[in-house]
C-alpha cells in the first residue's frame, strides 16, 4: 500500500495505517543509509538543491496557496512570518542543502581512540541515530534542513509539518525525493506524513517506538509540551526562545543600540529574538537604546526605572519577565551590575540565547561562565542563535536540553556512538 495516497482524515484505523507503513518504510531506508558512502549522499544533496531552484515557481505558487489560507485563518503574524516564501528564502534553501554537502560526514569518524596494556585497541566511533521523527509548525524551510541534515547524518526522516503549511511542504518533499531518486538511495529515506489528521501525531508519539528513534518538535510551547508529554522515545527540543541581551555599564552605547535593535526586531518570530533587555544601572546607554526601540515601533515593558526615561514605556508586570512574545514588544529592566543580570537571567530565562555587550572582557568572561544557557555570547545579537550562523549548514532546531545535545542541532548532533574494539586474540582471566 501506497502511504502517500491513503486518505486517512477521521478514521483511525486508516491513520494507524499510514503510520505503520511510513515507519516500516523509514527504518529499511535507515539501515541502507547507515551504509551509504558520502559521495552517494552527497549526490542526493547536490541533486535535490538543483531541484529546489528548478522548480522554484512551484514552491513560491505553492506557498502562496499556503499563506492564502492561514491568513483567512487568522494566523498570528510571527507564525505568518514563518510560512511565507519568497525568492532569497527559496534560494536559502537550496544552499544551505549545499552547505550541508561541504560539511565533513560524521558517519564512521573516529571520536577518540585508545589501547590498552593488554594490547586491544579501543574507538568511539560515530553512527546514525536511525530514525527521526521531526514535528513542527509554520516553517516549510524545516522541510528542506532536517532532511538534508538527517540524510547528511546517515538517518531516515518522517517528517510532520503543520497543517497550515502543507501544500509548500510537499512541493519542498518532492525535490528531496528527487534527489534521492538521482542518487540511487531509497525515497523512503526522506518521508511526511501524507494526513493532516492530527491524530498522527498522537500516533507517532506514542505508538511507532519499534520504528523512531528520537523525536524534535519545532514549533511553539504546546506543541513541544504536548511532544515531551505523550512521546515514548527521547525528546530533543526546547519549549521557549525566552532570551536575554545584557547591556553592560562599560558597553559602548552605539554598539548596544545595534545589538539589541538587531536582537529584538530583525525578525521578532524567531526563538532567537530577544524578549527582555537588562541595563546595568550604572551604564549611560538604557535612554539611547530604549528611544531606538520605541522610534522603530517595538513597545516597551518597563520597571520603575526605566519608566523614567521615556512616557512611552509602559509599566512591566511579574509575568513579562518570563515571556516569550515572538511579537515587536520587549520587557526592560534597571540590575544592578553583572551579577543581578545573571541571576535574573537563571531565574525567569530559558536556557536558551543570552547576550551581553560590554567592552570589559573580565565582566564578559565572567557572564559568558555564569550564564548557564545553550548559547551565550558576547558583543553580538541573539539573532545568531541559527545552526547556518555556526557555520553548520543548517540546524532541525535549539535544543536547550543537557542530554545528548544542546544548542544547534546539525549533522553532528543527530548521531550517536559505538565501541570498536580490535584485539589479537586476548581473552579475559
Amino acid at each position: 500500500m501506497n502511504a502517500n495516497k491513503l486518505k486517512t482524515e477521521g478514521d483511525a484505523a486508516a491513520v494507524a495505517e499510514s503510520m505503520q507503513a511510513l515507519g516500516r518504510a523509514a527504518k529499511s531506508a535507515a539501515k541502507s543509509l547507515a551504509q551509504a558512502t558520502t559521495h552517494a549522499k552527497n549526490a542526493a544533496l547536490k541533486a535535490a538543491a538543483a531541484a529546489i531552484r528548478e522548480r522554484r515557481a512551484d514552491l513560491l505558487a505553492a506557498n502562496r496557496a499556503d499563506v492564502e489560507q492561514a491568513t483567512q485563518r487568522g494566523l498570528s503574524s510571527s507564525l505568518l512570518d514563518r510560512l511565507v516564501l519568497n525568492e532569497q528564502r527559496v534560494e536559502a534553501m537550496a544552499r544551505g542543502i549545499e552547505d550541508i554537502v561541504a560539511l565533513p560526514d560524521p558517519i564512521g569518524s573516529v571520536i577518540t581512540s585508545w589501547t590498552r596494556p593488554n594490547g586491544l585497541k579501543i574507538e568511539r566511533v560515530r553512527v546514525p541515530l536511525g530514525v527521526v521523527g521531526i514535528i513542527y509548525e509554520s516553517r516549510p524551510n524545516v522541510t528542506a534542513d532536517a532532511g538534508a541534515l538527517c540524510l547528511k547524518s546517515g538517518n531516515a526522516v518522517i517528517l510532520r509539518g503543520g497543517s497550515e503549511s502543507n501544500r509548500s511542504i510537499k512541493a519542498i518533499h518532492e525535490c528531496l525525493a528527487a534527489g534521492l531518486r538521482a542518487a540511487g538511495l531509497p525515497e523512503a529515506a526522506i518521508q511526511v506524513v501524507p494526513t493532516t489528521d492530527r491524530a498522527a501525531v498522537g500516533y507517532m508519539l506514542s505508538s511507532m517506538t519499534e520504528f523512531i528513534n528520537v523525536v524534535v518538535p519545532r514549533g511553539g510551547r504546546s506543541l513541544v509540551e504536548r511532544v515531551q508529554k505523550e512521546a515514548r522515545v527521547p525528546v530533543i527540543g526546547h519549549l521557549d526562545g525566552n532570551c536575554h541581551v545584557y547591556v553592560d555599564r562599560d558597553a559602548d552605547v552605539g554598539m548596544a543600540r545595534e545589538v539589541v535593535l538587531n536582537a529584538k526586531l530583525r525578525r521578532t518570530g524567531v526563538c532567537g529574538a530577544a524578549e527582555t533587555v537588562l541595563f546595568d544601572r550604572a551604564g549611560n546607554a538604557a535612554a539611547t537604546v530604549l528611544k531606538s526601540l520605541l522610534d522603530a515601533g517595538c513597545e516597551v515593558r518597563g520597571d520603575e526605572t526605566l519608566q523614567r526615561l521615556d512616557a512611552r514605556i509602559v509599566p512591566a508586570s511579574e509575568a513579562d519577565w518570563s515571556t516569550e512574545y515572538l511579537e515587536p514588544i520587549i520587557a526592560a529592566k534597571a540590575v544592578d551590575g553583572v551579577d543581578a543580570a545573571i541571576a535574573h537571567i537563571a531565574k525567569y530565562g530559558s536556557a536558551h540565547t543570552e547576550s551581553i555587550v560590554t567592552a570589559n572582557s573580565a565582566t564578559a568572561e565572567r557572564f559568558l561562565g555564569g550564564v548557564d544557557s545553550a548559547i551565550v555570547l558576547h558583543n553580538a545579537s541573539t539573532q545568531f542563535a541559527d545552526g547556518g550562523e555556526f557555520g553548520m549548514g543548517a540546524e532541525i532546531g535549539i535544543s536547550t536540553d543537557k542530554f545528548h545535545a544542546r544548542g544547534p542541532v546539525g549533522v553532528e548532533q543527530l548521531t550517536s556512538y559505538k565501541y570498536v574494539v580490535r584485539g589479537s586474540g586476548q581473552i579475559r582471566p
